[in-house]
């Protein structure tokens, strides 16, 4: 049985194998190649981790405006439904690999959450 979400380091650890992923699918990479062209990923993965953990542990480190980053982004490159499919793939597909338990269906529940907001505020949801 594999353990529960735990902790910040637990969320990191997520974030980081997540990323990963991301970084080597040609669709994309586009998103993060100023972040890494800037040496700001590591930053950039303790901001979302931040982000994580303020969802799953009721913290309040996370300053940022979510919905307005991605619509930032969305003004150089175009986000699409396929985008976020293969977001939310790879999320799960993460969060699968090593945690299961409340935090980590819980985390899973508010991912497909922003997910369909982000959609919504973009316009791109297809039902």
């Amino acid at each position: 049985m594999k353990p529960d979400i735990s902790s910040r380091k637990d969320i990191k650890l997520i974030i980081t194998k997540f990323y990963d992923k991301l970084l080597v699918d040609e669709k994309m990479l586009p998103f993060f190649e100023e972040i890494v062209a800037k040496n700001q990923f590591e930053h950039h993965l303790e901001i979302i981790t931040d982000f994580w953990n303020d969802i799953l542990f009721d913290t309040l480190t996370y300053q940022n405006n979510v919905m307005q980053k991605h619509l930032n982004i969305n003004t150089f490159i175009n986000l699409k439904e396929a985008h976020f499919a293969i977001w939310v793939s790879y999320f799960f597909t993460t969060i699968n690999f090593y945690f299961e338990g409340e935090k980590a269906h819980q985390m899973k529940n508010r991912a497909s959450s922003i997910a369909t907001v982000m959609k919504l505020k973009l316009n791109i949801y297809k039902n």
